[in-house]
């Protein structure tokens, strides 16, 4: 599986978007600081948004899409499944996916 993310800081003004193959050890990277750059810098580790799919260009696409977008448009999608901006990685150990979203193979049923 390929999963498109995005965390921010504990008070929500930073986001980052970011993919990755194994959502559970990235995040713990990034909440342990393992990988300096900009998340590290920033304290961004919270967790508030993820989708997955298994194709990999679907990923790479919905990553490309978010980032593109205005913070507003973000926010958005943010609180579309997570309107209080909890920390999903709590959730990561049993798969709940009630609150990510699923790529589909056509990404286009993807744009928001």
């Amino acid at each position: 599986m390929y999963y498109v993310y995005m965390l921010t800081n504990w008070n929500n003004k930073v986001l980052y978007t970011g993919i990755t193959n194994n959502l559970e050890r990235r995040i713990y990277e990034h909440k342990n600081k393992i990988v300096e750059g900009f998340t590290a810098k920033y304290n961004v580790n919270k967790l508030v948004y993820f989708d997955y799919t298994s194709d990999v260009s679907s990923a790479i696409a919905r990553e490309k899409e978010i980032k593109g977008w205005t913070r507003q448009k973000k926010n958005e999608l943010i609180q579309s499944i997570n309107p209080k901006w909890d920390d999903l990685s709590n959730e990561l150990r049993g798969e709940d996916s009630s609150r990510c979203m699923t790529m589909g193979e056509d990404s286009s049923l993807r744009s928001e």
